[in-house]
C-alpha cells in the first residue's frame, strides 16, 4: 500500500512543468501551424480564413478525443490539393457562397465516413496502400502542389487543365512576370529555406509572414502589383450547413480524402510515439478524426488530419500532451478575433513559398532509391503510383494507388515457395534443398515438401502445379506435405489438394498442420479419407514412419 500511496506525488510535483512545456510547444506549433494552414486554404481554393477555422475547430475537438497525446491536427498539404480537386468538380466557377456549402458538405462527408468506418472497424483499411506506393502517391502530389503554386510565386494566372498542359502554359507565361511579385517570392523562399537549414525547430513560417506583412504595409505592396489576400472576416466563423444534395457528387472524393486523412494521422501519431506513452486506439483516432471533421464543417473547417511536420515540432519544443493541442487552437481563435485586418495585407506569393517549401518534402527521392536497392518491382509500382496522380488526377490516384497496392500484394502471394525438405549430413537438421548445401541428405523414395504461405484461390494452382513438376522429377513412393509454414488454407486451395490426393498414385502424407488448417481439413473430411497414419505430427516423425514401413531405404 505504500507503494500505492507513493505513486501520485510525483506526478503531481511534474504537472505544472508539463503545462509550461505544453503551452510552449502549443505556441510554438501555432506559429508553424496557423500560416501554413492559411496557405492550404489557399492551395484549396479557399479564402485563407478557412485554413484558421481549420487550425481551430478539428484541434480543439480532437485535443480533447484523440488517443495520441502531441498528434497535431490541422489542413496539410495532401488534403488541400485533394479538397481542391474536389470542390474544383462541383463549383467549377468559384462562387463563394457554393464554396462555403460545398466545403462543409465535403468535410462533413468525410467525418461521417471516417465514423462509419469505426461503427464498421475499418481502421485496417489506412493499411491497404503500401508504402513504396504511398511514397510514389505523396510524390505526386508533391509534383501537383508545386506546378499549381509556381504562378502565384510569379504573378502569372494560368487556367488549370491537366498537369502537362499546366507545365506547358506555365512556361509559355513566363514573359509576363511580374518582377515585384517574383522578388517578394525569392525573398520568402530565401529566409524559409535558411531557417529550415539553421534552425529547423524555429517558427519560420511566423517569421517570413511577419516579415512579409511589415514589408506589405511599408513598401505598399499592393500598389505595385503585388496580389494580396485581401480582407479576412474578424471574429467567429460562422455556421455552415452541408447541402445533402451535394452528397451524392462529392461522396466519392470524400472516401479519398477520409482514407488519406486517417492514413496520415495514424503514421504521424506512430511516428512520435515515445516509451511510456499509452498505445494508439486505431478506432479511437477514427471517433477523433471524425468528429473533428464534422465540428469542422459546421463551423467553416475544410477536411483536416494529423500533419507529421507539424507534430514534430510539438515534439522538438517538448509537448508532452494534448494541452498543446488545445493551446494551438487558442491562438487561432486569438487570431480570428484580433489579428484578421491585419494578416489582410499578406501577399498571395508569401503563401505560395510556404507551401512550396513545406510541400517539396512530400518528394522524397532517397527513397525511391531506398526502394530500388531492396526491391525493383516495388519501385516501379512507386513510379506508377506518381504518374497515376499526374495523368489521372489526384482523387484518381488514390484509385491508383489502392489497387496498385492490392495488385502487388497479389503478385506477392500469387507464386508461393515450394521448398524440398532435406537434412543436414551429420546432423538432426532440416532445412530447404540449395545448391549452397549440395552435400545435403535426401530419402530414397520420400520427397518432403514445404509450401509457405496462405493457400488460397489466387496461389492454388501455382502451388499444385510446382508440386506435380517435383513430383514428377523425383518420383518418389510418399510424398509428405510440411504444412508447418501455411497458417491458413482456403476452401478453394482445399478442394485442389483434395482432388489432387484422390488422383495421383503416390501416397500423400500431410505432416504438422497448424490448428486451423488441421480444421479446415477435418471439415472436408479429408482426415477420413487419409487415416490416421497418413496424418503426422511432424517431419522428423515422417521420416521415422517412412523407415518403418521402408526399412531398406537409407538416405542419398
Amino acid at each position: 500500500m505504500k507503494g500505492l500511496g507513493s505513486t501520485p506525488n510525483p506526478v503531481r510535483k511534474d504537472a505544472p512543468r508539463e503545462i509550461r512545456l505544453d503551452v510552449v510547444a502549443g505556441l510554438t506549433a501555432a506559429a508553424v501551424v496557423l500560416p501554413k494552414a492559411m496557405a492550404f486554404a489557399a492551395v484549396a481554393g479557399l479564402p485563407v480564413a478557412v485554413g484558421l477555422y481549420t487550425a481551430f475547430v478539428p484541434a480543439l475537438i480532437y485535443g480533447l478525443l484523440g488517443s495520441s497525446r502531441v498528434l497535431s491536427v490541422s489542413s496539410t498539404t495532401t488534403l488541400a490539393i485533394l479538397t481542391a480537386a474536389e470542390l474544383g468538380s462541383v463549383v467549377p466557377d468559384g462562387d463563394p457562397a457554393k464554396l462555403v456549402t460545398a466545403t462543409a458538405t465535403l468535410t462533413a462527408l468525410v467525418g461521417i465516413l471516417l465514423l462509419a468506418a469505426r461503427l464498421l472497424k475499418l481502421g485496417f483499411v489506412a493499411s491497404f496502400i503500401s508504402l513504396p506506393v504511398l511514397t510514389g502517391f505523396k510524390a505526386g502530389i508533391g509534383a501537383v502542389i508545386l506546378l499549381d503554386q509556381a504562378p502565384k510565386l510569379l504573378g502569372l494566372h494560368v487556367a488549370k487543365q491537366s498537369f502537362l498542359a499546366d507545365v506547358v502554359s506555365l512556361v509559355q507565361h513566363l514573359p509576363a512576370t511580374s518582377l515585384p511579385t517574383l522578388a517578394v517570392a525569392g525573398t520568402t523562399l530565401t529566409v524559409l529555406v535558411g531557417m529550415e537549414r539553421l534552425k529547423p525547430h524555429a517558427p519560420a513560417p511566423l517569421v517570413t509572414v511577419a516579415a512579409a506583412l511589415i514589408a506589405s504595409w511599408l513598401l505598399d505592396l499592393g500598389a505595385a502589383g503585388v496580389s494580396t489576400v485581401g480582407t479576412i472576416p474578424q471574429g467567429l466563423p460562422s455556421f455552415s450547413l452541408p447541402d445533402p444534395a451535394l452528397a451524392q457528387a462529392l461522396l466519392p472524393g470524400a472516401m479519398g480524402i477520409a482514407l488519406m486523412s486517417f492514413t496520415e494521422s495514424i503514421a504521424a501519431a506512430r511516428a512520435f510515439v515515445r516509451p511510456g506513452d499509452p498505445p494508439l486506439d486505431a478506432n479511437r483516432e477514427l471517433v477523433a478524426t471524425g468528429l473533428a471533421n464534422l465540428g469542422g464543417a459546421l463551423l467553416g473547417g475544410m477536411p483536416a488530419g494529423g500533419g507529421t511536420s507539424q507534430t514534430g515540432v510539438v515534439r522538438a519544443a517538448g509537448g508532452r500532451t494534448q494541452v498543446a493541442s488545445l493551446v494551438t487552437a487558442g491562438a487561432a481563435l486569438a487570431t480570428m478575433l484580433f489579428l484578421a485586418p491585419i494578416l489582410s495585407l499578406l501577399p498571395q506569393a508569401t503563401l505560395a513559398a510556404i507551401v512550396i517549401v513545406y510541400s517539396a518534402s512530400l518528394i522524397q527521392p532517397e527513397e525511391f532509391r531506398a526502394i530500388y536497392h531492396v526491391r525493383h518491382m516495388e519501385f516501379r509500382w512507386a513510379i506508377v503510383a506518381a504518374l497515376g496522380v499526374l495523368v489521372f488526377g489526384t482523387l484518381q490516384g488514390i484509385v491508383v494507388a489502392i489497387v496498385l497496392s492490392l495488385l502487388g500484394l497479389a503478385l506477392q502471394t500469387a507464386h508461393p515457395r515450394v521448398s524440398i525438405i532435406v537434412r543436414k549430413r551429420g546432423a538432426d537438421v532440416l532445412r530447404p534443398l540449395s545448391p549452397e548445401h549440395p552435400d545435403d541428405e535426401t530419402f530414397e523414395g520420400l520427397l518432403i515438401l514445404r509450401p509457405e504461405g496462405r493457400l488460397y484461390f489466387a496461389n492454388a494452382q501455382n502451388v499444385a502445379d510446382r508440386i506435380r513438376a517435383l513430383v514428377a522429377d523425383r518420383v518418389p513412393r510418399v510424398v509428405a506435405l510440411d504444412l508447418s509454414r501455411v497458417p491458413d488454407i482456403e476452401y478453394s486451395a482445399l478442394q485442389m489438394l483434395q482432388e489432387g490426393v484422390r488422383r495421383t498414385d503416390v501416397t500423400v502424407w500431410l505432416v504438422d498442420l497448424n490448428p486451423s488448417v488441421l480444421d479446415m481439413v477435418r471439415r472436408a473430411g479429408l482426415d477420413q479419407e487419409l487415416g490416421p497414419d497418413r496424418l503426422l505430427f511432424n517431419t522428423r516423425a515422417a521420416i521415422a514412419r517412412y523407415r518403418e514401413l521402408h526399412p531398406r531405404s537409407a538416405p542419398d
